[in-house]
């Protein structure tokens, strides 16, 4: 697996499932409280709020996303 370094405050983050995203450097580091980060492909995925609680059985299930 490659080295997953964690990405930078400046970074936006996009949910992996709705596509929902959050820019800016403050509402960043806010949503990172709050979204859940998991590893796919190697790299870092982000599930916003909504969506982690729609899937929270198949997120902890560790099913792959098509699943869902």
């Amino acid at each position: 697996m490659a080295d997953l370094d964690e990405p930078d405050a400046g970074t936006p983050l996009v949910c992996a499932t709705c596509g929902t995203s959050v820019v800016g450097a403050h509402a960043t580091g806010l949503a990172r409280l709050t979204w859940a980060r998991g590893v796919e492909n190697g790299g870092w995925v982000w599930t916003c709020p909504p969506c982690s609680r729609d899937h929270l059985r198949s997120i902890e299930g560790k099913l792959d996303r098509a699943w869902w």
